[in-house]
């Protein structure tokens, strides 16, 4: 063991010396990029692997050092170094690729919001093609490997079969893409909100309460999914008006147009294109003229701050005009009931 005392002293040397030499490069790295940098993602996502680094450093130099082996002992060494160069070349593919894809989607950079299930099965392919090379390149024959995994696959599946179910069904969603991260969606007639990831078992959606409800992928794939963000996130909203029937219909009509197209540029989220309008629908009530105001919002939840602006800016602008905004009445006639002849 005397032969291999210097070289593992070497290695120990060399390794916390690395170790020390990284992290104070990270430290400078982060303070020069700033916290909004892109950079310092990438740089979060070699962080681990960055350690696998300093250890084959130490044992590339280690070995260096070593000058009479025996030949048993230069091979197994050099497939230890063989084996770690491997880890740490797939740690660190799996982590830059699974944060860039992280990136792009949130950057909406490849068209659609990134899940949680997404990001996982990039580092999981990563790290299963890095894990049969470095099978092949210790002495592991993959063949017989896979086959049993086949045969203790099919008894796996047959006790998890809702959680495969699940995991099956988010990989559909992925595919199909009926929502995405970021989508306002209703499920079912009863979950309603934001999506905030679609995981390999759950699809999680966060509600305007700010609650976060938790629905299995295999109940949102076989539910009628209302999709308020495709193909477009603008929408249009109505707000319905009644006015009197002694009320010009025409005048009625122009004045709220006129109003809409003045709080297009006040109020957030109401788009003047395309203009707003006024019709006479549903048309003649029992008790007054209903008229139905239709205009264009950005996003599904502007809807509401923008109805609330407009009924309070129609309501002053008709008391103003004098025109009239009845209310239910209901007429009871009192009859003296005929006496009984004696």
């Amino acid at each position: 063991m005397w032969p291999l005392f210097w070289p593992g002293v070497t290695f120990v040397a060399v390794t916390v010396s690395a170790l020390f030499f990284r992290a104070a490069l990270v430290r400078a790295l982060r303070q020069w990029l700033g916290p909004t940098n892109a950079l310092r993602v990438l740089l979060t996502a070699v962080r681990f692997p960055s350690m696998l680094w300093c250890v084959v450093v130490g044992l590339f130099v280690a070995i260096q050092t070593v000058e009479l082996l025996p030949r048993r002992m230069a091979v197994q060494l050099n497939l230890v170094l063989e084996a770690a160069v491997i880890l740490s070349a797939t740690f660190t593919v799996a982590g830059v690729l699974g944060t860039l894809v992280a990136a792009a989607g949130e950057r909406r950079a490849l068209g659609v919001g990134v899940t949680g299930l997404a990001r996982a099965a990039v580092r999981v392919f990563v790290l299963v093609i890095g894990g049969m090379i470095l099978l092949d390149a210790i002495g592991v024959r993959i063949t017989p490997l896979l086959t049993a995994l086949g045969v203790g696959g099919l008894a796996v599946a047959l006790a998890l079969q809702d959680t495969l179910s699940n995991l099956f069904a988010g990989v559909h969603l992925l595919a199909d893409r009926p929502i995405r991260v970021g989508d306002y969606v209703k499920i079912a007639e009863t979950i309603e909100g934001h999506v905030v990831d679609v995981g390999w078992r759950s699809t999680r959606v966060r509600m305007l309460q700010n609650n976060v409800v938790i629905v299995p992928n295999k109940r949102v794939a076989e539910s009628v999914i209302v999709n308020y963000d495709m193909p477009e996130r603008r929408m249009s909203t109505q707000v319905a008006i009644s006015v009197g029937y002694d009320s010009d219909p025409d005048r009625v009509e122009a004045l709220l147009a006129d109003e809409a197209k003045r709080a297009a540029g006040e109020v957030a989220g109401l788009l003047a294109e395309p203009p707003p309008v006024a019709r006479l629908i549903p048309g003649f009530g029992p008790y007054s003229l209903d008229f139905t105001l239709s205009c264009d919002v950005t996003s599904f939840v502007d809807q509401y701050a923008v109805q609330h602006e407009l009924r309070k800016r129609i309501l002053r602008r008709l008391r103003a005009e004098g025109i009239d905004m009845p209310y239910p009445i209901r007429t009871v006639e009192l009859r003296e009931a005929s006496r009984p002849r004696e």
